[in-house]
């Protein structure tokens, strides 16, 4: 080997990534994917689920006005200030849903180029204790909030609700076209969290309990109307829930999504294949399904145990 080469392999070895460029490209040009902060904000925000949209805006204001600094004057120190300053007043679930979308915009800034680091990334947080075994009712509370709730509409809601596993802005947003038969049943389709269109069978029993609401009912019309003839807000399918579980006599703060969570722990409980349940409720992951088998587990090492 001459000297050349020599010298050529020796700055090949100290070479750590090479940059190709086609040739019509702009040596060093980078194009600005953004102008400022709010501009990111409304990129990162495109495309997600409405509901989704409102939860990470909030949660990007509460840090935006706590902080008062430009992303690109962030740093770690900040994020573990607000942090702190969150644990104070939220519990750890909360603090964790709110550092999270922040981390979330600040990746998406840096994937961009909008943001030179990813400060987010270096941010720690406690773990915290999973609630999900606290927010499911047993089988037979379920089935007295539904009993004993004497409004046709509202029963049916609560009904559906158990028996599809559906999310609260799933339920206000049926339409009748949504309804499907199916030989001595049906399904409904809802267009879920995620932009993901999922279908769901439902038991006879229920089936015909929504079909007596339809009466006249146009295909665009409501599956649950409002008295004004309209779709039922969140907030108004929340109070139906309250009520119901106050008149049930149960001691407890029971939400919509309480529902959910009894679906798919009782039809666990009782046999249905996970990869079922995971298809019912619309879970990405089958391991977000299977966080119900941990949460209420049939069995324990402890009973194979020499105890009596």
């Amino acid at each position: 080997m001459n000297d050349n080469q020599s010298e050529k392999c020796s700055e090949l070895s100290t070479t750590t990534h090479i940059i190709l460029r086609s040739p019509d490209s702009t040596t060093g040009q980078i194009i600005e994917q953004a102008d400022n902060d709010d501009q990111l904000i409304e990129l990162w925000l495109h495309g997600r689920p409405k509901n989704t949209q409102r939860g990470y805006r909030k949660e990007v204001d509460r840090f935006s006005e706590n902080v008062n600094k430009q992303l690109r004057a962030l740093k770690l120190i900040d994020l573990q200030a607000f942090a702190d300053h969150l644990g104070q007043s939220l519990k750890p679930s909360s603090v964790h849903r709110a550092i999270n979308a922040v981390k979330s915009l600040l990746a998406f800034g840096h994937r961009l180029g909008y943001l030179q680091f990813d400060v987010g990334r270096a941010l720690k947080l406690q773990g915290f204790r999973d609630e999900l075994s606290e927010r499911i009712i047993s089988e037979t509370e379920v089935l007295r909030i539904i009993s004993l709730e004497p409004n046709p509409r509202n029963r049916a809601i609560l009904l559906t609700f158990y028996a599809g596993g559906f999310r609260v802005s799933e339920i206000c947003a049926l339409k009748w076209r949504h309804m499907q038969d199916r030989d001595s049943t049906g399904q409904i389709t809802v267009f879920a969290k995620g932009e993901k269109t999922r279908s769901v069978l439902m038991p006879k029993s229920v089936w015909d309990t929504l079909m007596t609401l339809r009466g006249e009912a146009s295909p665009e019309a409501p599956v649950f109307r409002s008295r004004k003839k309209g779709h039922l807000c969140e907030s108004a399918v929340w109070r139906v829930v309250k009520k119901a579980t106050k008149r049930a006599g149960i001691p407890k703060e029971v939400s919509c999504h309480w529902f959910r969570h009894a679906h798919a722990s009782h039809s666990l409980d009782r046999g249905a294949p996970i990869h079922l349940v995971q298809a019912t409720l619309g879970h990405s992951s089958v391991a977000t399904t299977g966080r119900y088998l941990h949460a209420r587990p049939s069995d324990s090492s402890g009973n194979f145990l020499p105890l009596g």
